[in-house]
């Protein structure tokens, strides 16, 4: 039995243990329906289109969506436009269920991504820790290898690495098959396909200024060599003890490595040479003297030059660079040069056009995200591309040859949420924009491969999704393929959220959120609010698609009010919305989120911010906790998961993408640790002890720094887990707390209940253990 089912069944029991008041909040029975509304929620929305995905080399497409009972995959093929199932369900279920000795039906198969291999014949996916094949013809299901991180679901991001990665030392082979090229005792060698006499093409490297292996880059024509030289920096690691190995008594320990703000970084040289004449040349640093980062060296296709990208420490500058083969003379093709920061993290694009003729560069140095066409030749801006009061989200695909741009945008329709995701198509010249979505929601959209179709997913929070297949030449409509059903879900009360909007500090910017009530919500009764922050402004993260928002929603049974706000310093509205974070995290949006939420008191008497919790994980975490420090007056109780306290002892990328370098005032006064003498209010404390995204040592700096100050908190430390909330048991004595500071309810003594129910199930000699 699975956490959740026991905990189902604890409140269950506690349910003929304990009185049910009928018009308090807290109860058991909340607790209970709580703990239940993920699983019964979930399966009451029917015809719920995930993401469409088309085959490669066809002009068919499949998708998974929900039906009673589970899921099913669909194909559709544009040629006759007819629908499908992509495979026999049943078969495979059964097929895999004889090969792994789990039990499967045609609608619970585990896994939700598929890949149509060997001319669609057969198919791969992962279920469990294994990699599958299954023919179609048969379906013999096979496993063919371990499931790898990219094998349960296609096309997910990840954030900017962290430096140290695994270096490639294999030797680099020439284009024309001739020669090799490796690292050597610090140094560049080459030799003769083939042969085993080595010429070395350096003598400056060293162990404490080495080339590195994986940089080199041979010219196309395999006359020329590019290679980094590298110095390295201080390479920091987290010492982590686990205290409750699964495998053995005694504590584990073990080290990782982790790069922090203010570190003295890698710094990396690039250097060409010429494989005929061996002669080495150093390229003058002058234009990237102080790196953050330089991207991978790029040949252009003609050789005359290779290319990279300067992000300086800091991130106030960011070029891209070209350097001349045979000189090694580097200019600058774009140089963005801001007065806050250069999002590279969320907010870059570029495409070379013509090898390198042109480029097509994403800035926000108007005060919005837009697209421009630079001269590559002369380093000049020929036009501006997009432009208006709204941004660009991303970039779908550059047509060269029709000099046309398709991309991702909102907030171009006005008095609609800015935040919504429409498709666009536009020229190189600036004209001819057209919207390729019109529908008042969020948009998801998969074009084939030759963009004639494209499959046009939306929803809004309140709209279950509606899946269209459109035609791109002219956008008509060929077919529907699903619209969401949640009729189920109404009939037994829940509704979804309401989306609200307040102005903002400034007095003029829309904030926008969303409001979730419980599902036996009563206007007539008064609900203590709770609102789920997480102001990282690398994203905006209120939802903007339909959702059940089980965790949420759960919380909100136990009779509150959740809410979810955007406010200043998140992103994809304007530049200065978005610079309102800039060496200023403890901000967070709080002047905006409190005047939403008065704005939402005033509409609403139940609304009663005279109970306002908080709660957050991560960068939510420490915006947790910064609102009881800078801002007890409103929030009166906050429960902080592995939060990034202090954003010296977090990761370099996201922090000093945000806080800037080198490190200043600014740090110590937007940190938890430095403030905590100024808690008040009540507050929930957790950390995972192996958490490997936020240093462990974060948190525990802020519990020194407030027994220092003789404060009162709660701490939940959990042995062996990383970057969590602590599961269902961290999500109990989340809900416990809220129910105890916000409620005045004494929460349920689950002790007593495990108790109760263990003596229960001994209670007669057939009881088994489990």
């Amino acid at each position: 039995m699975n956490r959740r089912h026991l905990f189902c069944n604890a409140v269950l029991f506690c349910s003929m243990l304990l009185p049910r008041p009928t018009l308090a909040q807290g109860t058991i029975a909340d607790y209970q329906r709580a703990a239940a509304v993920r699983e019964k929620l979930q399966g009451l929305a029917v015809n719920m289109p995930e993401k469409a995905n088309w085959i490669e080399g066809t002009s068919r497409f499949w998708y998974r969506k929900s039906v009673k009972g589970g899921n099913q995959f669909v194909l559709v093929d544009v040629a006759d436009l007819l629908k499908r199932p992509a495979f026999d369900h049943e078969k495979l279920a059964a097929s895999l269920a004889a090969g792994s000795a789990e039990k499967y039906s045609g609608v619970t198969l585990p896994f939700s991504f598929i890949t149509f291999v060997d001319n669609e014949k057969s198919l791969e996916f992962a279920a469990g820790d294994s990699k599958w094949r299954c023919d179609l013809t048969e379906y013999n299901c096979k496993k063919i290898g371990p499931a790898g991180p990219g094998d349960l679901r296609s096309g997910r991001g990840s954030s900017p690495p962290l430096r140290g990665s695994q270096e490639d030392d294999q030797p680099k082979a020439s284009p024309d098959g001739k020669w090799e090229a490796f690292v050597k005792n610090y140094n560049v060698h080459v030799r003769a396909k083939g042969s085993k006499d080595t010429v070395p093409l350096s003598f400056d490297g060293s162990e404490g200024n080495y080339y590195t292996p994986a940089s080199i880059r041979w010219s196309p024509d395999s006359t020329r060599l590019a290679v980094y030289r590298e110095r390295p920096g201080y390479h920091r690691k987290i010492q982590y003890i686990e205290s409750s190995p699964e495998d053995q008594l005694q504590p584990k320990y073990s080290t990782r490595e982790y790069v922090k703000p203010g570190d003295a970084l890698d710094i990396r040289q690039p250097v060409l040479f010429q494989i005929e004449t061996r002669k080495q040349l150093l390229v003058e640093n002058t234009l990237f003297p102080n790196p953050y980062e330089l991207s991978p060296l790029t040949w252009r296709k003609d050789s005359r030059a290779v290319t990279f990208e300067y992000n300086q420490r800091g991130h106030q500058v960011y070029r891209v660079i070209e350097v001349d083969a045979r000189t090694a003379k580097a200019r600058a093709v774009i140089s963005e040069e801001p007065q806050t920061f250069f999002c590279y993290s969320g907010k870059w694009f570029r495409h070379d056009v013509s090898d390198g003729k042109e480029v097509v560069w994403m800035s926000e140095r108007d005060g919005w995200n837009h697209l421009y066409l630079y001269d590559g030749v002369t380093g000049a801006v020929k036009n501006q591309i997009t432009r208006g009061n709204w941004v660009v989200r991303g970039v779908e695909k550059v047509d060269e040859q029709a000099r046309q741009i398709w991309l991702r945008g909102s907030g171009m329709v006005p008095g609609k949420d800015p935040y919504f995701v429409h498709y666009y198509r536009i020229n190189f010249d600036g004209t001819g924009l057209t919207a390729l979505t019109e529908a008042d929601g969020n948009h998801s959209v998969a074009f084939s491969q030759d963009m004639k179709y494209y499959i046009d997913t939306w929803s809004r929070v309140d709209v279950p999704p509606v899946c269209q297949l459109r035609r791109a030449s002219d956008k008509k409509v060929l077919a529907e393929l699903e619209r969401g059903d949640i009729r189920e879900l109404l009939q037994i009360g829940w509704r979804p959220p309401e989306v609200f909007t307040a102005l903002g500090r400034d007095g003029k910017t829309g904030i926008w959120g969303i409001i979730i009530r419980p599902t036996n919500f009563d206007p007539s009764r008064k609900y203590p609010v709770i609102e789920n922050i997480y102001a990282g402004p690398q994203d905006s993260f209120v939802p903007k698609s339909f959702s059940i928002n089980s965790g949420m929603q759960s919380m909100a049974e136990l009779g509150f009010i959740v809410v979810q706000i955007d406010g200043m310093g998140t992103s994809n509205r304007s530049k200065a919305f978005h610079d309102v974070a800039w060496k200023n995290l403890a901000d967070a949006g709080f002047p905006d989120r409190i005047l939403w939420h008065k704005a939402v008191a005033e509409k609403y008497p139940y609304y009663d911010i005279s109970r306002a919790g908080i709660y957050g994980h991560s960068a939510g975490g420490q915006n947790a906790l910064a609102a009881l420090l800078f801002h007890p007056e409103f929030y009166a109780a906050a429960a902080s998961s592995c939060g990034c306290h202090d954003n010296r002892m977090d990761k370099i990328w996201w922090n000093e993408q945000w806080m800037g370098w080198p490190l200043g005032p600014e740090y110590a006064a937007c940190s938890n640790v430095d403030n905590a003498s100024k808690l008040q209010g009540k507050l929930l404390l957790s950390v995972g002890e192996m958490d490997t995204n936020v240093d462990p040592a974060s948190t525990m700096q802020v519990v020194n720094a407030l027994i220092k100050a003789n404060k009162t908190f709660e701490l939940l430390v959990l042995p062996g887990q990383g970057h969590s909330a602590g599961g269902d048991y961290g999500e109990r004595k989340r809900f416990d707390f809220f129910v105890h500071h916000l409620l005045s309810v004494e929460p349920p003594d689950w002790n007593k209940i495990e108790k109760s129910k263990s003596t229960a199930s001994t209670g007669s000699g057939s009881a088994q253990p489990q």
